[in-house]
């Protein structure tokens, strides 16, 4: 009997093994599941890749999480979400009887309320002209603050996606799993044009520079930690994020008029209440004359003359 007990400590799965398996079976499966292994892969597995699953207690993840906290609070928490699944994984899969991540407070997020000012899109905008920085990287950024999409979406944008000035994006590449068509303004297009000299071959619109990764394409996160490296070049000194460009051109949106479902349906979000269920109008002529009023606004902002955009309904 010992020996058998040891023998089946030996063969016990380590943490390590334990993140193998929950990506093969389950985790590749999800949208986000590159950034999510990331977590792990950064934070626990140094801490305990080689540790048998069935020895990690909550004290364990608490310890960890306190770690990640200090240094990232809203981090910290993504994590604890992942670590929650894999160790319910872990027990579904008879790894261990229960998981020890149960009943782990996660603080409450306070929301990112960040808006960039006029004078900050301008040094934004006209910054990044000036910056060391990968060319894709930057039209990536411009290409968010046009159109007011998530970084993922502009990021992993594949030229088969783009349609004249359509931009249609299929439902397993939208974070509610719903197709999502955005309207391309001159300026939007000015940029795709701009990428097509930094084509690869890999079939993606922002490239990534050669052999930085596997994927073709650059990543949230190469937007994410290009943007604060170069804050201080940009002369911006609040800090901003990616997502906070987005919630710019929706708040923009509101400022000069947009309605509420319009601005909503710009964005990719889905209606919510009554109007999720019964509403199922796509919206395209309304998003392309908001995002229209979106760009002669922002030219006006950045000095710069305003493209011609045809024919446009004024639907205020």
């Amino acid at each position: 009997k010992a020996l058998d007990a040891k023998r089946a400590r030996k063969a016990a799965p380590t943490f390590a093994d334990l993140l193998a398996e929950f990506w093969d079976r389950e985790l590749k499966h999800c949208k986000t599941a590159p950034e999510r292994r990331r977590l792990v892969e950064k934070d626990a597995i140094p801490a305990w890749g080689h540790r048998k699953v069935v020895d990690i207690k909550r004290r364990d993840i608490v310890v960890l999480l306190d770690g990640v906290r200090d240094r990232a609070p809203i981090t910290a928490n993504r994590l604890l979400g992942v670590l929650v699944r894999m160790f319910a994984f872990a027990a579904e899969r008879g790894i261990i009887e229960d998981s020890p991540a149960t009943r782990i407070r996660r603080p409450s997020e306070k929301p990112r309320e960040r808006v960039l000012t006029d004078e900050e899109i301008r040094l934004f905008w006209h910054g990044l002209d000036k910056l060391d920085s990968y060319p894709t990287t930057k039209l990536a950024l411009k290409f968010i603050l046009v159109t007011g999409q998530r970084s993922g979406e502009v990021t992993g944008l594949p030229w088969d996606e783009i349609e004249e000035d359509w931009w249609g994006l299929p439902p397993e590449r939208m974070k509610e799993g719903r197709a999502h068509r955005v309207p391309l303004t001159p300026l939007a297009l000015e940029i795709l044009e701009a990428a097509r000299q930094y084509d690869d071959g890999s079939g993606f619109v922002f490239t990534s520079a050669s052999g930085r990764n596997t994927k073709g394409h650059i990543t949230p996160l190469t937007l994410s930690s290009g943007l604060q490296r170069h804050l201080p070049e940009l002369g911006i000194q609040t800090p901003f994020t990616p997502h906070d460009l987005r919630r710019t051109v929706r708040t923009r949106l509101a400022e000069i008029g947009i309605d509420d479902v319009t601005a909503e349906k710009v964005l990719g979000h889905q209606l919510q209440g009554v109007l999720k269920i019964y509403n199922r109008h796509h919206y395209n002529q309304e998003k392309r004359a908001a995002l229209l009023a979106w760009e002669r606004r922002l030219c006006r902002i950045l000095g710069i003359e305003a493209r011609d955009q045809g024919k446009v309904v004024n639907l205020r």
